[in-house]
């Protein structure tokens, strides 16, 4: 028995050593993304792009000569369930890194654990400016809601040239950052504009016909529609068939093939502002375009191309620091200058971990989302 025991313990201690060994020719890079519940398709989306960007990275050697290995869980879009993962990505995975794949809510609640552990954190596309206020090792590809809110307003009134506006609000914290700096634009910016109607919605509101009815005794020149592509589908089919034709304009939250589904042909000339041109020509994005819909027989969204950027981002940094630790990771990631990302050139990031780059703008042409302007006043994209 004695010799059994011996004998075990020494094969043990073996397989521990090529475990560990096996271990150390991978970089663990971490994932959260709502894959299943309301948020299911955008968390789809994510994945898929980010497995397309693995790809990618290994292809062309991994980092520092190591593999990149992707470790995904599903948060459902819930702040609990993401605290929960973002520990076990810490103490059970060993990621160097974490690509904030989901909305605001569970990234605000996760964004303060990794800045405690001083892992780098990029929140794909969540816009709640609490996500880079947790700390130096936070950062955000996306929009900050401020940015996005006030790149609405400039699109409502410059491009779109609107006078008389009506706000329909998700009752969220995506609907209401965005609302607030649409307002704030509106406010600080502009004359002989007027908000003539304000109206929120829960945020599972499915009848939008009460809210619209409002708008319509109003007659507004343009209804600034904040919400995801399960909110702003149904007002949008809903307002044309109420005979409501007025020049709708939404944001990310809409840039989904599911928008263009559940819309139908009332999505035709809806404006969104968001991060992803498809008719930009840039190689990187066209290439991405093509693979992601030959792989997935679906369109790419915004939140896929931002997720996908966002690891991106991560991987640029382990190179460029030369290090898995990370504060040199943080380090080289802050100074990350003109990116060439799939959702635009990144010139880089504030202080506080926000991302500066010119903010997209798309219309529904035949049943797909197209370029219609760009953003670029550096007042309104710069946080």
């Amino acid at each position: 028995m004695k010799c059994l025991r011996v004998f075990l313990i020494a094969v043990l201690a073996l397989g521990l050593c090529f475990g560990n060994a096996a271990a150390a020719d991978t970089v663990k890079i971490g994932l959260l993304a709502p894959l299943t519940g309301f948020a299911a398709a955008d968390g789809l989306s994510v994945l898929n792009s980010v497995k397309l960007a693995v790809e990618r990275i290994n292809k062309e050697g991994g980092v520092m000569g190591k593999t990149v290995e992707l470790v995904s869980y599903d948060d459902r879009a819930d702040g609990k369930e993401a605290v929960a993962l973002s520990r076990k990505l810490i103490q059970q995975d060993r990621v160097v890194g974490v690509v904030g794949g989901s909305y605001s809510t569970p990234s605000r609640a996760v964004a303060p654990i990794f800045e405690d552990e001083e892992i780098p954190f990029v929140a794909a596309y969540a816009v709640h400016p609490d996500i880079t206020r947790a700390g130096k090792f936070c950062f955000r590809n996306g929009f900050l809601g401020m940015v996005e809110g006030k790149s609405a307003g400039y699109v409502s009134v410059e491009l779109l040239k609107a006078k008389r506006i009506a706000l329909l609000t998700s009752d969220n914290d995506f609907g209401r950052t965005l609302a607030t700096g649409f307002k704030e634009y509106v406010k600080n910016k502009t004359t002989g504009v007027e908000i003539v109607s304000e109206q929120t919605y829960p945020f599972k509101e499915k009848d939008f016909k009460p809210y619209l009815a409002k708008i319509k005794e109003v007659n507004p020149d343009i209804i600034f529609a904040s919400g995801y592509y399960f909110q702003t589908g149904p007002i949008v089919n809903q307002a044309r068939e109420m005979g409501l034709n007025t020049q709708i304009l939404g944001e990310e939250g809409a840039d989904s093939p599911k928008f263009l589904e559940i819309a139908g042909k009332a999505a035709e000339g809806f404006v969104i502002v968001t991060n992803l041109n498809r008719d930009d020509q840039r190689p990187i994005v066209q290439d991405f375009l093509k693979e992601y819909k030959n792989r997935y027989a679906i369109q790419p969204d915004m939140v896929g191309a931002s997720a996908y950027d966002a690891f991106m981002i991560l991987c640029d940094g382990i190179k460029r620091a030369g290090s898995l630790e990370g504060p040199a990771v943080q380090k080289a990631i802050a100074s990350t200058a003109n990116f060439n990302g799939l959702t635009g050139v990144l010139k880089g990031f504030t202080d506080i971990g926000e991302v500066v780059k010119e903010v997209q703008v798309q219309i529904v042409k035949d049943g797909e989302f197209r370029h219609f302007g760009v953003v670029t006043d550096l007042e309104l994209i710069t946080p």
